[in-house]
């Protein structure tokens, strides 16, 4: 089997993904990668000995087989619409975009041009997400009623209020950019996308810090041992120059299906995970734990009070970032580009994503107000529901 030549579109914080699709000899290399930083280049051609440049443009001009545009979500429209215009298969990393209309846009050049289009919600492919969306197809908790997130984010000072993440200017804001995540896995669960939505939020913490960058910078890696010392979140350092989204937002959503959900987003708790409650006609779901090894809990007697769960389910061991979603959406992309066919990922699901992390982002900037969340356009929703075959 001849490798796929893959070129890569911002090598920061998501680089160690691309190792994952540099399997030279065994069906796809890294030949290519586009980086302003010097410093990203140099790292990248060492890594894979591929070639290097400053412009994504001009990478586009070499023979390539695919590309992964990881870039920060403000380019997203600019880097896909270049790939699609070269006729390059294009692994776009989510959110798709930060408005709707960007959205929307990059759907509709994508079906013009005939080119495939992959967006990177892995949490689809994260063992504890497939065993709660298993458990519910499997008639565990009955009809499923509502789904509740709450998202802890523990490291937020530590990332996102330290680059670009932290302007509303490049992400709208942190319920679109790092809730798209979750509000695809709420809708997975529920089987339904949201229509409408109120919010509320504010900058509770991270504003109140003074120290700040002079100028702006990109991180390019976790340093774990940091982040433990980086404690109450008021002592932190070097934010982020411009800051100016939220980090404490609430969102209640009501889906096409009649589902009812909440999402709750801090970004100043001590741990990091997400919990979700899945609630049915004739039970309930909950993960304790998102890591292979933790837990998914299972209630569908009556009980006085608390009561041990009727069923638990152990989430599977897995390899790789993200608890073993990284090599798999990885793999999944790359045959994808071979053979097209189904996938667990979906365009319109990441389109609605979008929707309603913007919606919700709106009504919490309006004081709660309810904000209805525009459907996608009919045809396109056909073009991609059949595995983007016209």
């Amino acid at each position: 089997m001849t490798d796929l030549r893959i070129g890569v579109i911002g090598y920061g914080l998501r680089a160690p993904l691309i190792t994952h699709a540099h399997r030279p000899g065994r069906g796809s290399a890294v030949v290519a990668v586009a980086d302003p930083r010097p410093d990203r280049r140099e790292l990248a051609a060492t890594t894979f000995g591929a070639s290097t440049t400053a412009d994504a443009e001009e990478l586009l001009k070499a023979d390539l087989d695919a590309v992964f545009v990881l870039s920060p979500d403000h380019l997203h429209v600019e880097h896909a619409l270049a790939a699609f215009e070269a006729g390059v298969p294009v692994y776009l990393e989510k959110p798709l975009a930060i408005t709707i209309a960007d959205a929307d846009l990059i759907l509709s050049r994508a079906r013009a041009s005939g080119v495939k289009v992959y967006i990177g919600h892995n949490m689809r492919h994260m063992a504890v997400v497939q065993t709660m969306r298993n458990l519910v197809l499997d008639g565990a908790i009955g009809e499923v009623q509502a789904v509740w997130c709450r998202h802890f984010v523990g490291h937020g000072g530590d990332y996102y209020f330290k680059d670009w993440h932290a302007e509303r200017a490049r992400g709208t804001g942190l319920l679109l950019q790092k809730g798209a995540h979750d509000l695809d896995v709420i809708h997975w669960l529920a089987g339904g996308y949201t229509r409408r939505v109120n919010a509320m939020g504010a900058l509770s913490v991270y504003g109140r810090v003074t120290d700040r960058l002079t100028t702006p910078e990109y991180k390019t890696s976790h340093d774990w041992e940091e982040y433990r010392t980086n404690w109450p979140p008021l002592a932190q350092t070097g934010l982020n120059p411009v800051v100016d989204v939220e980090d404490l937002s609430m969102v209640n959503l009501a889906l096409d299906n009649g589902v009812l959900a909440t999402y709750q987003q801090c970004h100043f708790t001590p741990d990091y995970w997400r919990n979700y409650t899945v609630i049915g006609t004739e039970g309930r779901l909950e993960n304790i734990g998102d890591t292979p090894g933790a837990k998914v809990h299972v209630w569908n007697r009556r009980h006085r009070g608390h009561g041990e769960p009727d069923v638990t389910v152990r989430i599977p061991e897995a390899e790789g970032g993200h608890g073993g979603a990284d090599p798999r959406i990885v793999a999944e992309f790359l045959a994808f580009v071979r053979s097209g066919g189904a996938t667990l990922t979906s365009p319109v699901a990441a389109r609605e994503a979008v929707a309603t992390g913007c919606a919700a982002t709106e009504s919490l900037r309006s004081g709660g107000v309810p904000v209805d969340v525009p459907a996608l356009p009919a045809d396109l929703v056909a073009y991609y529901d059949a595995g983007q075959r016209s």
